[in-house]
């Protein structure tokens, strides 16, 4: 009896160790250039003519269909750069999307960014570990709870409208609400396609 409950115990762990083993294993692997079709070459030059840096981070997955990864990458161009709430909060705000979805890439590259645009580093932190942060500036706030009531709610109240409409009028309301939509759509791909991280990073804690 003793026996087979040690055979058990290491079947059950070995197999623990291959689940963990498939869920690090990237699902839509990245494709070389040298092996684009006609379509994704296109695709490529667009992306580099508007970014002037060949396709990257979590437009790599979506080139497996290359004109929604273009299509993203468009929409990504005036929400990351010219919305209508300013380059520092647009940061915040996606550090809150990259929290929310647990998406370690996305953190990653926009964490030094939101430090540069002027978000404190023990908000960041904050987010991170799941908490509301103290500290935050009024617009700040206004931003979190808009974002955090959207994104757990599938909806936000009045008095939080209210205050992200007198403090950012309707079309920052608009782009807020898209930019949390955009790097929802990115953090879903790259979590669906797992996506690597350097090895040296470390990851986002799991939330329940």
């Amino acid at each position: 009896m003793g026996e087979n409950l040690r055979t058990l115990g290491w079947i059950i762990g070995i197999l623990g160790i291959l689940s963990i083993d498939a869920m690090a294993e990237q699902r839509l692997p990245t494709i070389p250039p040298a092996q684009y079709s006609d379509e994704q070459k296109k695709a490529a030059d667009e992306f580099l003519a508007a970014r002037k840096t060949p396709v990257f981070g979590p437009f790599e997955p979506m080139m497996h269909s290359p004109l929604l990864m273009n299509q993203a990458r468009a929409m990504g161009d005036y929400l990351r750069y010219h919305a209508a709430i300013g380059v520092p909060l647009s940061e915040f705000a996606i550090l809150v999307v990259a929290r929310e979805w647990s998406q370690d890439y996305e953190w990653l590259v926009h964490y030094p960014l939101a430090l540069q645009a002027g978000v404190k580093p023990e908000i960041a932190q904050a987010i991170a570990e799941g908490r509301r942060p103290p500290g935050m500036s009024e617009d700040q706030d206004a931003v979190y709870s808009f974002l955090t009531e959207l994104n757990r709610n599938k909806q936000v109240s009045n008095p939080t409208f209210a205050r992200a409409l007198g403090r950012f009028g309707s079309k920052g309301v608009v782009d807020l609400t898209g930019l949390n939509g955009y790097y929802t759509l990115l953090a879903m791909q790259l979590n669906v396609a797992r996506y690597p991280i350097p090895k040296d990073a470390r990851p986002l804690t799991r939330m329940p």
